[in-house]
């Protein structure tokens, strides 16, 4: 198995970006951008068996996640999470990577890329978001991020949230306390919150047209390999709104995975995995 190490990023207006690493920085770099209140651990064990395919693999908290700083001007606007991964790449200093994002991180660096007039990765994977997407799942993933301010008394209670958010079916978080426990934050009181700064939630809710529109142009600009992954059983993303994205990049790869819902990197992470490498070791990828 491969060991993660921690690394530390800072960004342009001093928030602290905390990374892990999984693989030799002599191998091509793959940068994991997880969704809005996720952290960089959900993506572990894909990124292990990215890194067993002679990558390196390195998986980033966005501000005001898990262990990267929350920003003091509440800032987590799209432009400041694009600056942000400017920030890491520079850092980094590893040539061009390739970057896979998740839901807000798969946003991110979409306009990264397609906004840019120079070419930042040598690849995309899209995971399950597109410029089109279903605001009434939106609104049910908002809806739960929002359903427990006051926090948990128990790790066994937030497992059953999740559970119960997911129709009764344990999730590989609710099944895994450990796994879970990362993405909670023990506060003074003794009770157990959501590991990610409430105010984000102020811009996320707020993406409207004008969101969806920059995503569409910054779609048609790209150039690169792009691979978009998608959960079957989505609540986010529809078939017509994958048919759409790929209308808007024709030559982008498409993977449609089974039995995965939005979260599909922990729904089915094998196939999820080996989709990704797949696609990176394809000569036009890498």
């Amino acid at each position: 198995m491969s060991i993660s190490k921690t690394l530390n990023f800072s960004a342009s207006d001093g928030v602290k970006i905390a990374a892990s690493s999984y693989g030799s920085d002599q191998h091509p770099t793959v940068i994991m951008l997880h969704g809005a209140g996720q952290t960089r651990h959900s993506w572990h064990r894909s990124a292990v068996k990215i890194a067993e395919s002679d990558f390196n693999v390195v998986t980033v908290d966005t501000r005001g996640h898990g262990d990267s700083t929350w920003s003091e001007h509440k800032d987590y606007s799209l432009d400041t999470l694009v600056s942000d991964l400017h920030s890491v790449i520079t850092q980094l200093n590893a040539g061009r990577p390739t970057v896979v994002g998740a839901s807000l991180g798969g946003i991110t660096a979409l306009l990264a890329q397609g906004e840019s007039n120079i070419r930042l990765f040598e690849a995309l994977a899209l995971v399950d978001i597109t410029p089109k997407i279903d605001k009434q799942g939106v609104a049910r993933i908002l809806e739960f991020m929002n359903r427990f301010e006051e926090g948990f008394e128990t790790v066994a209670q937030a497992s059953a949230a999740v559970a119960d958010y997911k129709g009764g079916s344990q999730s590989a978080a609710s099944q895994n306390p450990e796994g879970l426990l990362k993405n909670l934050r023990l506060r003074d009181n003794g009770r157990y919150y959501w590991h990610w700064d409430p105010a984000l939630l102020d811009h996320v809710s707020g993406f409207g047209d004008e969101v969806v529109e920059r995503q569409r142009m910054a779609a048609q600009a790209l150039s690169l390999p792009v691979l978009l992954l998608h959960g079957k059983l989505s609540e986010i993303v529809s078939d017509d709104d994958a048919a759409d994205f790929l209308q808007l990049v024709p030559h982008a790869r498409y993977v449609d995975i089974a039995q995965a819902s939005h979260m599909l990197a922990t729904d089915n992470n094998d196939l999820f995995a080996n989709a990704i490498v797949e696609f990176l070791l394809d000569s036009s990828a890498v």
